[in-house]
């Protein structure tokens, strides 16, 4: 069977024109959110709204709460006819990492589903077994083909750009707790084959207190081909500052197609967001877990005026043309993740 890529597909940029984006609807499974489930509905109310104002937003949840969702986003301020529910069980709420990496054919234009295993980042968390079928019933209800690419991935691992480059960390594709029986080479041509990809960047470990191991999501994501964003840590006592700085330094490594050196801008992590008597005592709160939609870049922020504020200015000038819509992400991070965390785009 012909690959993805032998058929003419690539995973598109983020900022490609997109369809809808796919939440997962905090399912109110009793191991899931049990001190912050209303916290986490009114926050993902409220993404859902912002979204909304941009495209269509498609959430992942069982039939029997679509009503109750329903009132909820709309009560939120979302736009009614941009809200699509759809009957896809689920377990948790972390649509990056087990729903469908979608991928275009270049010449025609038409999409498919590439449909990848979630363990519940190296078995740490569970149940998942509803969230590993979320790209199966995503592919059926749209009548995409679908690719089963045979091997655990999590769409937070993986940041690309339109030039077929893709970057990522050991800490995570290379973690015996994902894929034991494949090496390197064959975990880079796996990707390669699936998403339409030409070269995969390897950077070195994540952010403190991150569950994946250290998602790229975090770390560093392209603004556009050619320009990167990259989170720093100031603090030379914080345990992120020797981590991020390795990874900057070997970001300077990374060249374009064209054998130039890409933009590569610093952004500063928001200063330690600590969580007492919790699971996380320090949060893996960063900026860069932005999601980008049509005309606009949703950002995490965390309740910090001076931080906050320089994060936004920053992504505002970066993301010339498209709105900056703050969303204050505490009680999404307190559970591992914020908004690109949480949602996966469908290319047009």
């Amino acid at each position: 069977m012909n690959t993805p890529k032998e058929l003419g597909y690539r995973m598109p940029a983020e900022w490609a024109p997109q369809a809808a984006v796919w939440l997962s609807w905090p399912s109110g499974h009793p191991d899931c959110w049990p001190e912050t489930f209303v916290k986490v509905e009114s926050v993902f109310a409220e993404i859902a709204a912002a979204i909304s104002r941009f495209e269509p937003v498609r959430i992942n949840a069982p039939a029997s709460r679509h009503e109750a969702i329903r009132r909820q986003v709309l009560g939120a301020g979302a736009v009614a006819a941009l809200v699509e529910l759809y009957d896809h069980p689920n377990d948790d709420v972390w649509c990056r990492d087990h729903g469908p990496l979608f991928v275009k054919q270049r010449e025609t234009g038409k999409l498919a589903v590439t449909n990848w295993g979630f363990n519940g980042w190296g078995d740490k968390f569970g149940p998942y077994e509803l969230d590993n079928k979320i790209p199966v019933h995503i592919a059926d209800t749209l009548g995409l083909p679908r690719f089963d690419a045979g091997m655990i991935l999590e769409g937070g691992s993986i940041e690309q750009n339109s030039l077929g480059q893709v970057l990522t960390t050991e800490a995570v594709l290379l973690n015996p707790n994902r894929n034991p029986d494949l090496s390197r080479s064959e975990i880079e041509e796996r990707i390669k084959a699936c998403l339409g990809m030409e070269e995969i960047f390897w950077l070195g470990s994540g952010i403190e207190g991150d569950d994946t191991d250290g998602h790229i999501d975090d770390i560093a994501r392209f603004v556009n081909d050619a320009t990167i964003v990259i989170s720093r840590e100031p603090d030379g006592d914080n345990p992120n500052h020797r981590v991020l700085a390795e990874n900057r330094e070997r970001l300077g490594d990374f060249r374009l197609p064209d054998g130039s050196k890409p933009e590569i801008v610093e952004i500063d992590l928001p200063e330690a967001c600590l969580a007492a008597d919790w699971r996380l005592p320090v949060l893996p709160a960063s900026y860069v877990n932005f999601l980008i939609v049509n005309g606009a870049v949703l950002v995490p922020v965390f309740g910090q005026e001076k931080r906050d504020g320089n994060a936004v200015g920053l992504l505002g000038e970066l993301f010339a043309g498209r709105e900056i819509v703050p969303i204050n992400a505490l009680d999404i991070v307190r559970e591992g993740g914020a908004i690109h965390c949480i949602s996966q785009q469908q290319p047009a």
